[in-house]
């Protein structure tokens, strides 16, 4: 089954979120390898593509996992929780509707 995984950034974190990225994508990579991820990105701060100083104010994860405690276990051990990035997150079943 599909989950989402919503991140929020806690205040301060630009330039860490920076640093632990590349840890973060590595994760991020080997669900596209395995062919379990549906979308991965971050939430800008501001309404811009390149939000620059504002930085970013978290990030949405869709992808699959065998069963939510997975899911949650999976988003437990991701680097931005590990180091502080995320000051909150939340998992939840997903299901595509559309298109």
């Amino acid at each position: 089954m599909l989950y989402a995984i919503i991140g929020r950034d806690a205040a301060g974190t630009r330039e860490k979120r920076a640093t632990v990225r590349p840890r973060h994508l590595e994760r991020i990579d080997r669900l596209v390898e395995a062919g379990r991820l549906f979308a991965a990105g971050p939430f800008p701060a501001i309404d811009a593509a390149d939000p620059g100083p504002a930085g970013f104010a978290g990030s949405l994860i869709i992808a699959e996992f065998a069963s939510l405690a997975d899911a949650k276990a999976w988003a437990a051990s991701d680097p931005y929780v590990l180091e502080g990035v995320y000051e909150h997150v939340e998992v939840h079943p997903y299901i595509k509707a559309r298109p």
